[in-house]
């Protein structure tokens, strides 16, 4: 596996782990798989760069997001107020008339996930197959292992047998932990928590979990560090490691392993891939609202984000921003 930086990144989200021709056109659905190994909240946001004050791209890609920041139809400033006052509705959660920072911080995390709601979206009809707006187990199972389930024989002197019979009780294990309220089905906020459990709260357990399963070879309960490392690195006979593998080893021994034991534990495993690092988009929000905030109330009304909206929108509003007012699940 090529080097994929310094932090191996884990998402465990829903993967493309089979080919359709493993299950010709039957197999539609694909079972979970993890991906890169740290989790890194609103790794979309990243740093404020030091910037001219009256230069708002930073704002301006928080607040609406970074690929359609870009791509904003250019309008007036009338309507680009009359856009951000609709956007600014939505922001307002409880409907008091005040935008707080916890709010605007809210508003900044979905936007800048929200390829995670689009990705739903679209496989969604996938597994809704009685069209309740909602998705059993039973109609997840059948849409991804229904092929497997029902040709037993086809699988059993392949790899992917060994494959299907692993990642079905894992999906099984991770939907239950999505699904809330105990009814074997998910809404579409805990079919997503499902699909891309690093996002949630209430999910971080199985992403350690999953992950420690994916490494543990030798299934002691622990990664050790042939374990770390060959996760992330494929060793050629008789090759030598080439540096970057060298560091990794040494953030291993210095960073990884906190209590020196030659190998980690669940808890070093969550230091690792789930870091608590700085919140850009807390830091962020208190920005908007520090900047906007004219009487020093601590929140924002409409009228005062409209008065500073070239540090929301600027002289653009976007597609995305009308398609915002709209009611979607996603958002």
């Amino acid at each position: 596996m090529a080097r994929g930086g310094r932090d191996r990144l884990l998402g465990l989200a829903v993967g493309l782990l089979l080919a359709l021709a493993l299950a010709p056109r039957a197999l539609r659905a694909k079972p979970t798989v993890r991906k890169e190994r740290v989790v890194r909240p609103d790794s979309e946001l990243g740093e404020r760069p030091p910037e001219d004050n009256q230069s708002f791209q930073y704002d301006h890609e928080a607040f609406l997001g970074k690929e359609d920041s870009k791509t904003f139809d250019q309008l007036t400033s009338e309507e680009s107020k009359e856009r951000l006052g609709k956007i600014v509705d939505r922001i307002d959660s409880d409907g008091d008339s005040f935008v707080t920072t916890e709010e605007l911080k809210t508003w900044i995390k979905r936007v800048q996930k929200r390829y995670i709601y689009d990705n739903v979206a679209k496989v969604w009809k996938d597994y809704d197959r009685d069209k309740d707006d909602k998705i059993s187990w039973e109609e997840y199972k059948q849409a991804t292992y229904g092929y497997y389930l029902g040709n037993p024989a086809e699988f059993q002197d392949t790899s992917d047998h060994h494959t299907f019979k692993k990642m079905l009780p894992r999906d099984e294990r991770r939907f239950k932990a999505a699904d809330l309220d105990g009814d074997q089905t998910a809404t579409r906020e805990e079919f997503t928590a499902f699909l891309h459990p690093e996002e949630f709260e209430h999910m971080k357990e199985i992403v350690v979990l999953e992950t420690l399963e994916d490494i543990d070879k030798n299934g002691d309960g622990f990664v050790d560090q042939d374990e770390y490392i060959a996760d992330m690195f494929s060793h050629e006979e008789n090759g030598p490691e080439p540096d970057w593998v060298l560091s990794e080893r040494e953030q291993f021994t210095e960073f990884r392993d906190l209590n020196k034991d030659g190998k980690l534990d669940k808890d070093e495993i969550r230091h690792w891939i789930l870091p608590q690092d700085y919140d850009h988009a807390q830091a962020e929000a208190r920005h908007l609202v520090y900047e906007s905030d004219k009487n020093k109330d601590e929140k924002l009304t409409k009228e005062e984000i409209l008065e500073n909206w070239n540090m929301f929108v600027g002289s653009q509003a976007t597609n995305y921003g009308e398609d915002l007012t709209k009611n979607h699940d996603e958002l």
